[in-house]
């Protein structure tokens, strides 16, 4: 359990200790009063000190909590941003974890329908909450802007750079057919031969995406037909509209549990790979990395020669059988014929049911650079780097997956596995509320600092904060090239996006509301209905999807910033 929290309660008790040293310095001066004979009478003194008192004031900031350090400079509000940051993406990563861990044990139902779900967009919601709730009206207004960048740079920069990153790190071959070749990558970038294929059921997925975008229309009814008055009744029935909308995604969820067996599968495929190559570690004749982190090939042969027990020269289903049933995976009873099946069909390109040499050592160097991406930082590629991969993953239990249903698996200890991921769940739901405020307010401050609009700070830079863990498992996924892990990453993407557009949506238009603010961010919503609705379109009517796709989806994100400034600097729309 220390092993699984280490991560996240280091970084947090470093910055705790960085707020006690930096707010003893974060007070503004104050000004002495002591009797002075300067040739200036008591009228004119009290007139100085109280127009120096008037400037002092006006250089100062508001501590979060009336503790945490602030600054007015750009230097200072850009490190307190990064530092806030890194927070809130711990807290995604507990979070995020924590849900994997608990659907595991849950499985599909009532409480991995509705509950799961919601946590996965805490923090963007807690952040858009935050934005708006404290201060005057005014002061609100204005930081709400920091809520609806976070909304829309997060469904864009899924929709956009996400995706298309996807698309170009799993293209595969296509066939005559149109349809990917898995594992087979010879054509390079060609835009028309190369590119990658997914299953019916996740333009089932895309269509719901397309389909969360209706509160946004309403909300902007008022404006597209120059009514008003009508303003506020439009953002209360978008409000009931989003909500309703959340509860008909999450009850689709548990009558229809297809897109909770994508998480769950989704959540397991590390587990076996990462045992794997630590088992491999401990069987071969060295180290299985250099120190600059390149595979040890000459290891890497010794090992698969190890493993061929008749010197034939390939490695058979018997002699990986074998292999596997070496390998001891933690509180998972794990089907070893499916994982010897799984394996198989990863490492046997050549298809004669048997790995020879060279698709050994080009297999475990694509899982060794898969292991470098998940823990880059720890440190010299030894076996603590395997070891804190492992780790990583134990909790996920990545049990692979047959092709018509999954593997029934078993956890040894379910209580203890429970307790781990509700501390996990509290953990990050702690550091999301906590740090959410001071976050919302170091942009504004460096908004202020910088003359930058709030918006586009938030819309570039907060996404980074809540998603990047879920951004980067979704590249690793995508790079295995394999069209069922293809369709859980894109699976995840559109259901990340759907839930911006309902739940976070929600807290948003409840924020607006319940504060009597002006809905003034038809820019805004323009680009999420475009984004959303030409993604929407294009993914939910094919399956395969040709290299040239990602350029489209890249284009649309610096689209997306320059629409928004044009039509609210140039044009006046804000």
């Amino acid at each position: 359990m220390a092993r699984r929290l280490k991560p996240f309660l280091l970084p947090l008790l470093l910055f705790l200790v960085l707020v006690l040293l930096a707010s003893r310095s974060t007070h503004g001066r104050q000004i002495s009063h002591f009797p002075v004979s300067d040739g200036i009478d008591d009228a004119g003194f009290h007139h100085v000190l109280h127009l120096r008192q008037g400037e002092e004031n006006s250089t100062r900031c508001e501590q979060t909590y009336g503790f945490l350090p602030c600054t007015t400079t750009v230097v200072g509000n850009l490190f307190l941003v990064l530092a806030y940051g890194f927070l809130m993406f711990k807290a995604a990563t507990c979070l995020s974890s924590g849900s994997e861990m608990l659907l595991e044990i849950l499985g599909p139902g009532i409480v991995g329908g509705l509950f799961l779900p919601i946590l996965g967009a805490l923090p963007d919601a807690l952040l858009i909450l935050v934005s708006g709730l404290s201060g005057s009206k005014e002061t609100a207004q204005s930081q709400v802007l920091i809520g609806m960048g976070l909304l829309a740079g997060s469904t864009v920069m899924l929709l956009t750079t996400l995706w298309g990153s996807c698309v170009v790190v799993g293209k595969c071959d296509l066939s005559e057919n149109l349809t990917s070749i898995d594992s087979q990558n010879t054509k390079g970038f060609s835009l028309f031969g190369s590119g990658v294929s997914t299953d019916i059921q996740t333009s089932y997925a895309a269509r719901i995406m397309a389909i969360s975008v209706v509160p946004f229309i309403i909300v902007q009814l008022p404006k597209i037909f120059k009514v008003p008055s009508g303003q506020r009744l439009a953002v209360l029935v978008s409000l009931i509209a989003a909500v309703a909308l959340v509860l008909a995604y999450c009850l689709y969820q548990v009558f229809q549990p297809w897109i909770q067996r994508r998480r769950l599968e989704y959540a397991k495929l590390k587990h076996v790979i990462s045992g794997i190559l630590k088992h491999a570690q401990k069987e071969a004749l060295g180290r299985l990395l250099h120190d600059d982190g390149t595979p040890n090939v000459i290891v890497l042969r010794k090992l698969f020669h190890r493993m061929d027990l008749d010197s034939d020269g390939m490695i058979s289903r018997a002699e990986l059988h074998a292999f596997i049933i070496g390998i001891q995976f933690e509180e998972i009873d794990l089907d070893k014929d499916d994982a010897v099946d799984k394996v198989m069909e990863e490492f046997d390109l050549s298809g004669n049911s048997s790995i020879e040499e060279g698709e050994f050592v080009e297999g475990i160097s694509k899982w060794l650079k898969d292991a470098k991406r998940t823990v880059g930082n720890s440190g010299a590629y030894s076996r603590k780097f395997l070891h804190d991969f492992h780790m990583r993953t134990r909790d996920e239990h990545n049990v692979l997956i047959d092709k018509d249903d999954e593997v029934v698996e078993s956890i040894d200890n379910p209580t203890w596995t429970c307790l781990k991921a509700i501390l996990l769940l509290l953990l990050g739901t702690i550091m999301a509320a906590v740090f959410a405020d001071p976050l919302v307010d170091a942009v504004d401050n460096f908004s202020l600092a910088t003359k930058i609009p709030s918006f586009f700070i938030s819309f570039i830079a907060m996404p980074l904060a809540t998603n990047s863990s879920e951004a980067v498992s979704a590249i690793i996924f995508a790079s295995r090239k394999k069209k069922r892990t293809l369709s859980l990453t894109f699976s995840e993407i559109y259901g990340g996006v759907t839930m911006n557009n309902t739940l976070c949506l929600a807290v948003f238009l409840a924020l607006v509301y319940m504060r009597h603010l002006t809905w003034d961010f038809s820019s805004e919503v323009l680009v999420i209905l475009i984004v959303c609705i030409v993604m929407g379109l294009f993914t939910s009517f094919r399956t395969t999807f040709p290299l040239w796709t990602c350029f489209v989806a890249y284009m649309l994100y610096p689209f997306s910033l320059v629409l928004v400034y044009v039509l609210d600097f140039v044009f006046g729309w804000s």
